[in-house]
């Protein structure tokens, strides 16, 4: 009984293990309204966001990655996001006009 026990409990943490995996693996984009002048790296949602052009990628993002608040740290740093997801998910347009509506565009023009 103890054995069974056992077993069925590693097959759970494996299977568990590899859904979180799954979920973590999908990259996620911003791709943005305008192109950065130069390429930007920052951490976001707990992520590390490369961009180049109009796009920034979380290539490792965590379960917190896709989320409005991370967003809004992307919109701070390089400017208004047309679309924000991944494969699966994405923002929708309520949650992105709250997401670049926190940009202050001036600050943005400066950092360019």
């Amino acid at each position: 009984m103890k054995l069974q026990t056992l077993a069925a409990a590693c097959a759970a943490v494996v299977t568990v293990s590899f859904a979180g995996a799954a979920l973590a693996d999908d990259a996620i984009t911003a791709k943005l309204q305008a192109p950065v002048a130069q390429k930007t790296k920052f951490i976001a949602g707990g992520a590390m966001f490369n961009c180049e052009g109009d796009t920034c990628v979380a290539a490792a993002p965590t379960s917190q990655t896709l989320a409005a608040a991370t967003c809004k740290t992307i919109a701070k740093n390089v400017g208004a996001i047309a679309s924000f997801g991944n494969g699966r998910r994405s923002l929708d347009a309520d949650k992105l006009g709250a997401c670049n509506a926190s940009v202050d565009t001036n600050t943005q023009v400066a950092k360019r």
